[in-house]
């Protein structure tokens, strides 16, 4: 029996282990993040991809192996030596390209990767704004369920002194009828809280292309704001160093500059070298070399030069707008969260205490008979809803911080 007690336990711990999961904080989301999401892993074949065309860009030409054989006589060739008169040749020649035409492809090339490294960045960066927002909906749904549940139990202990005040025969049952039906709103808050729970993590789950189920997954983090901002001015610099889609133009107005000397060096001459070896009969064989210059009388490659000429202005434009939209971003994203601060300061100074002090006050009244049941139960709804908003203005803040860090391509708030 003992033993079948210590089995049964050992059975429970084990269930127990299973069930539970260490919360993961923001760093641990973000890994497993770029670890599994797919639009991430689709993005890294593309850098695979463009690593590979460098190979391509940097091959040399082959050469060509050329054989032949003339001065063939079927018809007259002496009957003993039936080959006495052939003529074998052995042609290689060899295409040599100038102008360091194989180094600027590699160049343009290895800029291509250079861009598609950039856009992998900028999708990373669009798409942890997403990861982010999550997060924090989820942080926020689990601090607005513990507010819930701190509501609805104070507030059933608050009936259960109501229900032997009853008793005692120092309030109505009207009055104690008015206080529990108060009780639905507050269980609706609890029901409406788990929902929104779920729903944020069951969000969270998709972006990290994860299975597990929602009740063993779990996320931590600091739900709250500080009111230190850096000045706009290193905001601003800070974006222009790190903005992946911006360094992805300036990256691209170097491949087409890159691209245009490519052209005019495509329109040089490359010449052929070529060496033959052969014999003559009755003559020794011998050894030629020749070099083929093609005249590039009318294929000078003009049209060409002109279109990469064009690229360039279309990348400068195109860096230029980033630029101005980097400029936008930020500046949008800093009054965002700067007037969110100043919203939360006076609930963190003064309302949140003030709520709870009213809120204190009127219960300790109410239940000396010194103030009405309307104003006991308006201290606790005003008590709730100051609470419930300044949870909101939190998760718009965390949520703000993040629209700020989507903006510089970096996380300057935590």
């Amino acid at each position: 029996m003992r033993r079948f007690f210590f089995i049964l336990v050992a059975a429970a711990w084990a269930a127990v282990g299973v069930r539970a999961q260490t919360a993961l904080d923001w760093q641990q989301v973000q890994a497993r993040f770029q670890a599994a999401n797919p639009a991430v892993r689709e993005g890294l074949l593309n850098i695979s991809e463009s690593k590979a065309a460098e190979i391509t860009a940097y091959l040399r030409p082959n050469p060509n192996l050329t054989t032949s054989i003339d001065q063939l006589t079927p018809f007259t060739f002496h009957p003993y030596q039936p080959i006495s008169g052939v003529f074998p040749a052995i042609i290689v020649d060899y295409l040599h390209e100038r102008a360091h035409k194989r180094e600027l492809r590699l160049e343009s090339a290895q800029q291509a990767t250079s861009i598609a490294v950039s856009q992998q960045n900028d999708l990373v960066r669009t798409l942890l704004f997403g990861l982010r927002s999550a997060f924090v909906q989820t942080l926020q749904a689990k601090a607005v369920l513990a507010l819930a549940r701190d509501n609805l139990e104070y507030f059933d202990r608050e009936l259960a002194i109501s229900r032997d005040r009853l008793r005692a025969g120092d309030i109505a049952p009207l009055d104690l009828n008015r206080i529990a039906l108060q009780r639905v709103q507050y269980e609706s808050d609890l029901q409406t809280a788990l929902v929104n729970m779920r729903t944020a993590k069951i969000m969270l789950l998709e972006l990290l292309d994860d299975r597990t189920l929602v009740d063993r997954f779990d996320v931590t983090g600091a739900f709250d704001f500080s009111d230190r901002l850096q000045p706009l001015e290193a905001v601003r610099a800070e974006a222009v160093d790190a903005r992946p889609d911006l360094r992805a133009a300036l990256e691209t107005v170097d491949k087409a500059k890159t691209d245009h000397r490519l052209a005019v060096a495509n329109g040089s001459t490359d010449p052929t070298f070529a060496v033959d070896a052969a014999r003559n009969p009755p003559y020794s064989a011998y050894i030629g070399f020749s070099v083929n210059i093609p005249l590039r009388i009318f294929d000078r490659n003009q049209g060409e030069k002109l279109r990469t000429q064009i690229d360039i202005a279309h990348a400068e434009r195109a860096r230029d707008l980033t630029t101005a939209q980097v400029y936008g971003d930020v500046d949008s994203a800093y009054v965002t969260l700067a007037s969110t601060i100043e919203l939360l300061k006076p609930y963190r100074d003064t309302y949140l205490k003030m709520a709870k002090d009213v809120r204190d006050t009127m219960e300790f009244s109410y239940q000396r008979g010194q103030a009405a049941l309307v104003d006991y139960l308006d201290a606790q709804r005003d008590y709730r809803a100051t609470y419930v908003t300044y949870l909101n203005l939190v998760g718009s803040y965390l949520t703000a911080a993040g629209q700020l860090n989507l903006a510089v391509g970096r996380e300057v708030i935590q």
